[in-house]
């Protein structure tokens, strides 16, 4: 598949799921043996029929006190508008205590749908890039555990220290998505979070002197009916049909209820693999990993998680083992 071994995760989609639901489904991932799990950190869901958005940070340490070895991470905290990145930053090293070693930190400039609602005017790219890499460095100057006075461009902290640091570095992966961003990303990030099978990316991170794990999402709805998870998708998540700018500067659900009535179900889905074909999962799976991503996990869109979980462990999971091998 790729000259490198990859890593296979399970998406904690907060837009679709209760709090509790998200707790028992990381507790059963790790059982049936992935490695890593990425939770949403979204205030709203991106259409009402996704039908929850629960607070992050305290499903993740619901999370830590009932698993023991998989690793976590949030995929991804936006930390320049709706919390203030010192605040921010006491959320994670605690979080990061809690795992003991098993966290990793997510970071990017967000989108207006979840960071205006303080009222904040939404800003231009270029100044969201700004205000994330002085937030990173906010981050990291409370992580070490020693008292802080900053007075940036975007961001003012005074006497500010965090009495429980964490006892190890906190790795951040910065997503990135545009030359700009990916830029960005590896001169600030301790990784990379890319978007699509796009090997340009990944090989711009790598020849902007990025180091560390690269790291991407595969949106699946399994299903025994190909017909059926089509239609699911398209009902539940009918936001992968729109690309561009749009995912970033529309402001409320409803607005993306609008922008997605000319998305036909072919349009969203034509990306996501659907149905009971292993192999149309394991495709989709390669073209990541052909791409440069070493850490690759799965969006089971929709409420059928545990068909999902149950076909990872009969079928999907010994094909990509194969293919790895061979």
């Amino acid at each position: 598949m790729c000259d490198r071994m990859i890593q296979f995760g399970y998406t904690l989609s907060s837009e679709e799921h209760a709090p509790s639901l998200l707790v028992d489904n990381a507790v059963r991932a790790e059982e049936l043996g992935f490695s890593f799990l990425s939770l949403s950190d979204h205030y709203h869901p991106w259409v009402s029929e996704q039908g929850h958005s629960p607070f992050a940070w305290t499903v993740l340490g619901a999370i830590a006190a009932r698993t023991s070895t998989i690793d976590v991470g949030v995929g991804v905290t936006c930390p320049i508008m709706r919390i203030h990145p010192a605040v921010v930053a006491h959320a994670a090293a605690t979080t990061a205590l809690l795992f003991e070693g098993r966290f990793f930190f997510g970071v990017g400039t967000g989108e207006a749908l979840n960071e205006h609602i303080t009222g904040e005017r939404w800003p231009v790219p270029e100044i969201r890039r700004e205000m994330l890499e002085e937030a990173v460095v906010v981050m990291r100057c409370l992580w070490t555990g020693e008292t802080i006075d900053h007075h940036g461009t975007y961001f003012t902290v005074e006497n500010a220290r965090l009495f429980d640091p964490p006892a190890e570095d906190i790795p951040v992966i910065v997503s990135g998505f545009g030359d700009a961003a990916v830029d960005l990303a590896a001169a600030i990030g301790d990784g990379y979070w890319g978007h699509s099978p796009d090997p340009d990316a990944v090989d711009r991170f790598a020849k902007s002197g990025g180091k560390g794990p690269r790291y991407s999402q595969i949106h699946v709805c399994w299903a025994e009916d190909a017909s059926d998870a089509r239609a699911t998708v398209h009902r539940v998540w009918p936001n992968a049909g729109l690309s561009g700018q749009l995912s970033q500067d529309l402001p409320t659900w409803t607005h993306f209820e609008q922008a997605v009535e000319t998305v036909r179900e072919e349009d969203a889905t034509a990306s996501v693999p659907c149905g009971p074909d292993v192999e149309e999962f394991v495709d989709a799976t390669r073209k990541f990993g052909d791409a440069g991503y070493d850490h690759v996990y799965f969006h089971q869109i929709g409420p059928d998680q545990a068909g999902f979980m149950s076909f990872w462990e009969r079928e999907l999971r010994p094909a990509l083992d194969e293919r790895l091998a061979a």
